[in-house]
Formats: C-alpha cells, structure tokens, sequence
C-alpha cells in the first residue's frame, strides 16, 4: 500500500553524473558521443557489407547482422538521453517516457542475449555436424531463431515494464541511475516490491543463465570436437571462428550478470551505474570492432566493397 499523505509521482529526475563538476561531464559527453558515433557507423558498415557481399549469405553473417541491428536500438534507447543529460543533468522524464525506454532497452537487452545463443548453436552445427550444417541451419531456421530471440524480448518486457509501473511512486522521484531501469525504480516505489523482485529475479535467471548454460554446453561440445582435429592448421581456423563470439559472449553475459544476478543486499547503485556504463557504450562498440577487425571474412568483403567503389567512375 502507497506510504499515507504521499503524493504520486507522474516524472522523474536521473541523478546520472549530476555528482560531477561541469568539466568532467563535458569529457563524459566527448568520450561517449564518440564512442557512440563509432558504434552506429561500425553497425552500419557491417550491416551493409553483410547485405551487399555474398559470401557473406550465410547463417553465421545473418544472425551478425540481427546482432548488429538490435546493438543500434539499443543504444538509441539509452544513450542520447544520457548525453542530453550530461549537458543539462535538471531535465526530468515523464512516467510513460521512462516506461518506454525501459521497454525497448529490455526488450533489444535481452533480444541480444538470444541471438548472441544463435549464434553458438550455429557454430555448434558448423564444427560438431558440418555435413548437415546447410540442412539443419536453412533460411526458415535462422528466421524462426531470430524471431524468437525478439519475441521472448518483447514478453520479457512487457512483463517487466508492467510489473514495475504497475507500483505507485511517491516522494522520492530521482532514479539513482542515468536510464530507467528496473532495480533503481523498485527502490524508489513506495508500496512492497517483494514480488516485483521476485519477477525480477526471475526474468533475469531466464534471459542470462539460460543462454549462458546453452553457450557454454555448446562450446563444451564445440571443444571437444576440435581437439579430435587431426592436423593444427584445421585446429587454429575452427577455434578462430569461435574467438569473436566467445569474446562477446564473455563481455556481454559477464557484465551483465554482475548487475542482475547478485544478492540485493550486495547491490551498490553505484557499482551498478559503473558497470551500466560498460554494457551500454562500451560493448556494443565491442560488436563491430571484434567481428571487422578480428574477422578476415568481414575484412575480406570490406577490401571488396571499397575497391569496387574505387574502380567505378
């Protein structure tokens, strides 16, 4: 039950970086921006090269493509408010804004930790079964994994979004956080959020130990598999196709169980934010820079591309 003579609250103040002088913030917003600005035009590339290559029409380039397109809604949800923000830190967001950020950052979030799922069992396929690889991963396959990996989002989401703003807010109206997410809004309801945690837990265990115990039996079996390799060159090409999306995976689950996976009583907002900051700038950066600068395929394409443009009149 909402706390008595309490009004209900219908905006929201980030507190973000409002802690730090005006210099510091204008660092954060160059640092950011740019980081920003490589994201978008490093998953624009990739989309690009991806579409326009052929030998780059297959399922592992497809499913890189859907990565590279959910990373860039992703960050629109979250990062030009927060640059707007640092620019002005007293800007509030109305209750349906914050409940629409929250909804498309979950629903991209989690969209990506399914495809990122994808993209081991299509490696799986391509190691342990590769005479049955173009069977077991057609067109309808991919399509029905991505898909899927965007529906359980989008239900993910809504029952987030629902259970959180389904609580009254009163009071208390700065987010300890520089986006509307889902812990540091419980805090700020004033009726008993139990069961909203419990749904919490819930979806978080779902959409990260889930994908994360299906990758790592995956790469178990992917291992295993390569060891049985006779000759060291046919070792080192199939590890070097799993060494992009490892590295992802390991980033992207790794940060994000740190935050959605710990006790609440362990829970520093503070922490929290530092470690927000890497999943939502940094890592989707880590996408398109992993898979051009790591990836000869990727790199192949783009000498392709640029020297079919240098070529025409």
């Amino acid at each position: 039950m909402p706390k008595p003579n309490s009004s209900f609250v219908t905006e929201f103040a980030f507190e973000g970086f409002s802690s730090f002088g005006w210099r510091h913030r204008l660092v954060f917003f160059v640092v950011f921006l740019t980081l920003y600005l490589l994201t978008l035009s490093g998953n624009v590339i990739i989309v690009t090269i991806i579409r326009l290559d052929r030998h780059l029409h297959t399922p592992m380039y497809f499913f890189l493509s859907m990565l590279s397109i959910s990373e860039t809604c992703y960050t629109v949800a979250i990062i030009p408010r927060m640059l707007s923000d640092l620019l002005d830190p007293h800007q509030t967001i109305d209750i349906q804004g914050c409940a629409t950020q929250l909804f498309f950052y979950l629903t991209f979030g989690i969209n990506n930790c399914f495809l990122l799922t994808a993209m081991g069992y299509d490696r799986y396929v391509a190691i342990c079964n590769p005479l049955r690889y173009s069977v077991i991963m057609g067109k309808r396959a991919c399509a029905q994994l991505s898909s899927g990996s965007l529906g359980i989002g989008l239900g993910m989401a809504i029952v987030q979004v629902t259970s959180v703003f389904g609580l009254p807010f009163c009071d208390g109206f700065v987010i300890s956080h520089f986006f509307c997410d889902v812990r540091p809004l419980l805090k700020l309801a004033c009726a008993d959020t139990t069961l909203n945690e419990m749904v919490n837990l819930a979806v978080s265990v779902c959409v990260l130990v889930l994908p994360m115990g299906l990758v790592f039996v995956s790469y178990i079996l992917i291992i295993s598999t390569i060891l049985k390799i006779a000759s060291a060159e046919g070792r080192k090409k199939a590890f070097a196709t799993c060494a992009s999306h490892l590295t992802v995976v390991i980033v992207h689950y790794g940060c994000a169980s740190v935050v959605y996976l710990k006790p609440k009583s362990q829970s520093s907002l503070g922490q929290d934010r530092l470690i927000s900051v890497t999943y939502t700038v940094i890592t989707p950066l880590l996408n398109p820079v992993v898979y051009s600068l790591r990836n000869k395929e990727v790199k192949d394409a783009l000498r392709r591309a640029v020297g079919r443009k240098s070529l025409s009149p």
